[in-house]
């Protein structure tokens, strides 16, 4: 069992419910009776607010993409090698996702090049909420409706193969990846061989 990417699959689904969730909750509950407050007491709540939640969005981030690019690299992308559709559906949603890391961040920042965005937080925490839902509808249609055409990689050296094999210059790179990580010098091309008995011994 690869508890690495159980792991790394829990933080993500984890850190996706906290984060949406969050949102929903600021643009439909705290929003709306903020704006009941008068001016001095709304200011200082929002201010309040903000401090807190974007230690929540900073951690996010972080999560978001060490645990996402885990997944696509090590388990999503070996699965489903050759897939013409996986691959462009997952390029779209790590897209969005930077776009959404883009508008949380500057809603919770204090940079005034992004005052203008704040003031109409309403607008782009709705815009948020849509483009979540935008990239859990692609990740759920990825997972269910799209079958694995190969096995998770289950070492280091096939990692190495498969994203070597996916690079336009993969045969080039071959080398120099085998001698940084073996610290050996690779054996011709023509002899390569990811689970040879010398890349198990070197």
């Amino acid at each position: 069992m690869d508890w690495i990417a159980i792991i790394s699959r829990w933080t993500h689904i984890g850190t996706a419910i906290v984060l949406v969730g969050g949102t929903f909750f600021l643009r439909f509950v705290v929003t709306p009776a903020a704006a009941q407050l008068v001016d001095s007491e709304h200011t200082k709540l929002k201010m309040l607010v903000a401090g807190t939640w974007k230690k929540f969005v900073h951690v996010g981030i972080v999560l978001f993409m060490a645990s996402g690019f885990y997944n696509y690299i090590v388990v999503g992308a070996p699965m489903h090698r050759g897939d013409r559709l996986y691959h462009p559906l997952i390029g779209t949603k790590i897209l969005l996702s930077m776009v959404i890391f883009f508008i949380a961040s500057a809603l919770v920042g204090r940079s005034k090049s992004f005052e203008a965005m704040r003031q109409k937080s309403k607008l782009w925490q709705t815009i948020l909420l849509l483009l979540a839902s935008v990239v859990v509808g692609i990740s759920g249609y990825a997972k269910v409706a799209l079958k694995p055409t190969g096995p998770a990689v289950s070492n280091a050296s096939a990692l190495l193969s498969h994203w070597t094999e996916m690079l336009p210059v993969g045969w080039t790179l071959r080398p120099t990846i085998w001698a940084i990580f073996t610290r050996h010098t690779a054996p011709p091309i023509g002899q390569w061989n990811w689970n040879c008995a010398w890349w198990r011994n070197s």
